[in-house]
């Protein structure tokens, strides 16, 4: 009955497995640079987009459709700090656009609770869209000033990798 719905919940399933493997990807690398606090944002963002998946999935099977788990994108090899700020930043502004027109695809289908949903999850990625921004922002006004001196606080901590959990 709600085939539709089923099919653009996967399409999220798929961007947010994506994004996952991406802010992965870059938190080891950060985190391998002593940027804890970009480390531990990226994880952060990453464990959120985890528990999207989890609800969103839930809604797949209350509606009786099939999951799939599929990416839709594979992990771009981006070390830049400017670069990886930069993509994620406009990963998320993608999302924002398309879960606002999938909602209004669901609603379209009759299916107000996964609208509902969708509209929820938009509100969480501009979230980390603004997450993003600012630390574009940060390293615009600071430039390596920024990078040094989250580097200085792991040495400054004694702590060496790890540092990006908190």
């Amino acid at each position: 009955m709600f085939e539709k719905s089923v099919e653009v919940l996967n399409r999220v399933i798929a961007d947010e497995l994506s994004a996952i493997h991406q802010y992965m990807y870059w938190h080891f690398h950060c985190d391998d640079q002593g940027f804890d606090l970009l480390a531990g944002l990226f994880k952060r963002i990453a464990v959120d987009e985890m528990m999207h998946i989890e609800r969103v999935a839930e809604r797949i099977l209350f509606l009786e459709g099939d999951i799939e788990m599929v990416p839709s994108a594979s992990v771009k090899k981006v070390t830049d700090i400017g670069e990886m700020l930069e993509t994620a930043a406009a990963m998320e502004k993608q999302n924002i656009q398309d879960y606002n027109q999938w909602a209004l695809e669901c609603a379209e289908a009759g299916d107000s609770g996964s609208r509902k949903m969708l509209e929820d999850l938009v509100a969480e990625e501009e979230g980390h869209y603004g997450n993003y921004d600012d630390e574009l922002d940060n390293l615009k006004r600071f430039g390596e000033r920024y990078l040094a001196l989250q580097s200085m606080e792991r040495s400054r901590s004694g702590g060496m990798g790890g540092g990006a959990d908190a």
